[in-house]
């Protein structure tokens, strides 16, 4: 059994990623910032975990995660608001990475975007640029640390089922199925071959174990 916690604990992903990792046996902590979904995540198969990131310490998430085996990072502001983009997406980030480390959790697999960079070349006038700014600065900051840490970038999610199946080599953001999302993420929490590598995909016709061990 996995001690697995998810910030961004009610998003699609994590909704579909839940049930995956509960059925195998894992131990899944859902973060959420309020408890009126509380019920929703338990039937899913996971412990939901009252507590915002966005303003609490490093030393309070650090006791948070005490006792986990890995940390999921699937939370996001849902843009709009510059200034909460960077408290959540970026700071916010950061801070449950350090924390992490402080709290002996050495696996964290953090969920970004095909096209993170800091060259991202998305204009500042863009509604998209304090997102992009934000995940490229959390993005690096997660690949200096000594984390046994892994960056996933799908590319434009979509609702379609999922297939099994992604194109893991692809040079251009496609689309991927959120479905196929939580099936990466839950394959990369147990592919050691994933580890210290961004791995950005878009749906395909590889199966996702074979696909992830590069």
């Amino acid at each position: 059994m996995t001690r697995i916690t998810i910030f961004g604990g009610r998003g699609k992903v994590a909704r579909l990623l839940i049930p995956l990792l509960a059925a195998r046996g894992d131990e899944v902590s859902a973060v959420i910032r309020d408890d009126t979904h509380a019920d929703e995540l338990r039937a899913l198969g996971a412990t939901p975990v009252v507590f915002d990131i966005e303003r609490e310490t490093r030393g309070g998430v650090a006791r948070m995660l005490e006792g986990q085996d890995a940390v999921v990072w699937s939370a996001g502001a849902g843009g709009g608001d510059a200034e909460r983009t960077m408290a959540v997406d970026r700071d916010g980030a950061i801070r449950s990475m350090d924390a992490a480390r402080d709290a002996g959790v050495a696996r964290y697999v953090m969920v970004s975007y095909f096209g993170s960079s800091p060259t991202h070349g998305i204009d500042e006038a863009d509604g998209f640029f304090a997102y992009a700014e934000a995940k490229a600065a959390a993005d690096a900051h997660l690949r200096r640390s000594t984390l046994d840490w892994t960056v996933l970038g799908p590319s434009r999610l979509t609702l379609a089922e999922p297939t099994g199946l992604i194109d893991a080599e692809a040079d251009d953001s496609g689309e991927v199925s959120r479905g196929n999302v939580a099936l990466v993420v839950a394959q990369t929490l147990i592919e050691p071959a994933t580890i210290g590598r961004t791995i950005r995909f878009n749906d395909g016709t590889v199966p996702i174990a074979e696909a992830l061990r590069g």
